[in-house]
């Protein structure tokens, strides 16, 4: 039962809301047709992130920075969001080799509304800011709120409070004009337009979320040297296909035959990018790892040391 006290949310006016005139009569169509209207839709969103460039490069400049002076990338969101963002967020540490503390998500309703959905929990301003608080957000970290539609009481509120203790933040929506654009130091909007099935932002919004957070943190791990030109140099080797992979980029990067990049990647204790730096400037073990850590995990610098 709602409340008198508390105001009626006008979801018409959220261009995430509006009715998608392509798709009036989905339910009518043929399974060619549906998906020839869902993929025209997702042609949207390409120029809708293209338009928002300048602000993404502001916002990667801005975490890669914050991350080389050992501070933290914390998403936040809930529902589609959230998951989108605890996806990333996982991804982080194979690819990157960096510790999960690094870039963190944290999701209304906890890790249970990853596989189940909890989007009542959204709605709460006192949880945005207790879940955040956990995780004491500071002066050197980067805080990054997501919401389709950019009104989200729990993430508005995460980031509000991020603010106020000196953290950057920055705010992803695909509306204009809403209090999360206004609470974030950094607004990326990406106005996707109405979705094929009204108000379904798992679609064309999710899909552009998802798309302007692998380059959030691509591009701040690339600004890092934790990639060496576009080879995933840092990545962990951790199971058969990885170690294929890590040998595969030796050989590229080094321009050397495999027995030469098993042997390095052995004298270097399964060590990507220890192992490239030996092999492009014939130091040992010993010497690439103080390359390494003079240069800051950048990998390109620590060779030309």
């Amino acid at each position: 039962m709602m409340t008198a006290s508390r105001p009626t949310l006008d979801l018409r006016a959220l261009s995430t809301e509006q009715r998608n005139l392509s798709s009036e009569m989905l339910d009518t169509l043929s399974p060619e047709q549906i998906a020839r209207i869902i993929n025209d839709a997702d042609k949207n969103v390409i120029p809708a992130i293209s338009h928002q460039l300048p602000n993404i490069a502001r916002a990667i400049e801005v975490i890669a920075r914050a991350i080389a002076e050992g501070g933290r990338l914390i998403y936040v969101g809930a529902g589609t969001s959230g998951r989108i963002a605890a996806l990333d967020a996982s991804e982080i540490p194979p690819t990157f080799n960096l510790p999960p503390t690094a870039v963190q998500a944290v999701m209304a309703g906890g890790a249970k509304a990853l596989i189940a959905a909890a989007e009542y929990n959204e709605d709460s301003r006192k949880d945005g800011e207790r879940d955040l608080a956990k995780k004491k957000p500071k002066k050197g970290d980067v805080v990054c709120g997501i919401a389709a539609s950019g009104r989200t009481p729990y993430t508005v509120a995460a980031i509000e409070y991020a603010r106020a203790q000196g953290a950057k933040t920055v705010a992803l929506v695909c509306s204009p004009g809403s209090p999360l654009e206004r609470a974030a130091e950094i607004a990326i909007v990406a106005e996707v337009g109405p979705e094929v099935v009204t108000g379904s932002t798992r679609m064309k919004a999710g899909t552009a979320q998802k798309m302007i957070l692998n380059m959030l943190t691509t591009g701040a791990m690339a600004r890092l040297g934790y990639v060496f030109g576009n080879l995933m140099v840092n990545v962990h080797l951790k199971n058969e296909k990885l170690m294929e992979r890590g040998i595969a980029i030796l050989q590229a990067a080094a321009e050397c035959d495999r027995e030469r990049a098993v042997k390095a990647l052995k004298a270097s204790g399964k060590n990507v990018p220890i192992a490239l730096i030996m092999l492009k400037t014939g130091a040992k073990k010993a010497e690439a790892e103080k390359r390494l850590k003079a240069a800051k995990g950048n990998v390109r610098r620590a060779i030309s040391l």
